[in-house]
């Protein structure tokens, strides 16, 4: 017992001695972290390597969709943009990603999508939907600038020409 408290007392007394160095060191440069330390994390943040994955594809559109009915435009258009991604040839990741834009205000972004839709699936069930759209789209998007930092959509060029022309 007389131990415990011989090192509560020592502790007491010596810590705030050893604290005030640090704190000093803090205040004088709050933001910045010294060379020598780097976020742990840093190596898991990287963004991911996409490969052609259909499956994981359908699973961001799942999830998409249920941000889209909770009313978080934003988190679906994330998503719907990571489908596209996993898979640049499904085709409705492209549709519910230019819906998701247009809910957002983000025209420029929401008529990519769409052409990207378009160059799909040209003769699809939505296209005479989005065709119509379009011009509507062109107007809205020379009127209002879009949001600066909108992730832009993966080109359907690196895809087999057989994937291309569907």
């Amino acid at each position: 017992m007389v131990r415990i408290a011989a090192a509560a007392l020592v502790l007491g007394v010596i810590a705030p001695f050893l604290l005030q160095g640090q704190l000093k060191e803090r205040e004088q440069d709050p933001l910045e972290l010294p060379a020598n330390m780097r976020d742990e994390d840093e190596d898991i943040i990287n963004e991911p390597a996409y490969a052609f994955n259909p499956i994981q594809a359908k699973k961001e559109v799942k999830v998409g969709n249920f941000y889209a009915r909770k009313g978080s435009h934003r988190a679906a258009a994330a998503r719907y943009l990571e489908a596209t991604r996993w898979n640049p040839s499904y085709a409705e990741a492209f549709w519910k990603l230019g819906r998701a834009r247009e809910d957002l205000g983000q025209h420029q972004q929401a008529l990519d999508a769409y052409q990207s839709f378009l160059k799909l699936e040209p003769g699809g069930k939505r296209s005479r939907e989005i065709r119509s759209r379009l011009s509507e789209l062109e107007k809205r998007a020379q009127d209002a600038p879009d949001e600066p930092d909108s992730p832009k959509l993966p080109s359907t060029a690196s895809l087999p020409p057989a994937l291309r022309n569907r």
